[in-house]
């Protein structure tokens, strides 16, 4: 399969994938009578989910390139000689560890929490949410993605993958679905784990459930919080009247800092 039908088929996948976990949160939904079109719905599928995942794409393939120019270090072929599916597994971990530590650090950092509010800024969590991240937050995390892909020269399918099942991903830890997985959340992250993380400031759980893929993270390193007959309160930010427009919610992480910040 050539490069061109790889990528058709991921697109079609995530199409795909998108509607029926949309389906699936309207059929088994977790809180039951949430809104399909809730507010910031449209900010956050035009300017989140679109515009700024494409412009941040091409800045970071850019960026790559200009660091591979620099340094031309995908012309030693590091990892060429494993096989596709090795290398998408080697990049799925390796990134998936760094994630849930820098994950992490965002929560305890004053200067970094700023780029990460966005993220957690929403009243309701559904498949849509997982798009809605600051733009630096976006630069930081698939630069450390998808650069070190280019630049241990990877197969060029991998980037095409790994990026499909970002998407995928993203999208069903955020949903609204009635999930139990099982012993399966010992190891794979999925709404149930994650939803909590998103809960309001005042829950526990609030500084727990960092792992975004990988489940095994929270549990190997005691952040794990997963009860049972009991759900969050509330979802978003209640401590802080976040902007509802696009450009401010950008301009918004360079305010000043006051004692309410964490």
């Amino acid at each position: 399969m050539n490069i061109n039908s790889i990528r058709f088929f991921c697109t079609a996948f995530i199409v795909v994938a998108s509607l029926t976990i949309i389906s699936l949160e309207r059929l088994f939904p977790y809180k039951k009578g949430q809104k399909f079109f809730r507010e910031g719905f449209f900010q956050d599928f035009i300017f989140y989910s679109l515009a700024q995942n494409f412009l941040m794409g091409l800045f970071i393939s850019y960026l790559t390139q200009f660091m591979d120019d620099i340094t031309t270090l995908s012309r030693l072929r590091i990892i060429s000689g494993f096989s596709v599916w090795t290398q998408i597994i080697f990049f799925f971990v390796i990134h998936d560890f760094y994630i849930y530590w820098f994950h992490k650090y965002q929560h305890k950092s004053k200067i970094f929490w700023r780029i990460h509010e966005a993220h957690h800024s929403n009243t309701d969590v559904d498949w849509l949410a997982g798009s809605k991240s600051h733009m630096l937050e976006i630069l930081i995390n698939q630069t450390v993605e998808f650069a070190p892909v280019v630049l241990l020269g990877a197969a060029p399918e991998v980037a095409i993958i790994k990026g499909t099942i970002d998407a995928v991903w993203g999208m069903y830890i955020h949903s609204n679905i009635n999930v139990r997985s099982g012993w399966l959340q010992y190891f794979i992250n999925g709404p149930e784990m994650h939803r909590w993380h998103h809960a309001d400031k005042d829950e526990e759980s609030y500084n727990k459930n960092f792992g975004t893929k990988l489940a095994l993270w929270d549990w190997l390193f005691g952040t794990a919080y997963l009860p049972e007959n009991k759900k969050p309160s509330f979802y978003g930010l209640s401590y802080l009247n976040f902007p509802k427009n696009y450009f401010s919610q950008q301009l918004y992480a360079f305010r000043k800092f006051t004692k309410d910040d964490i």
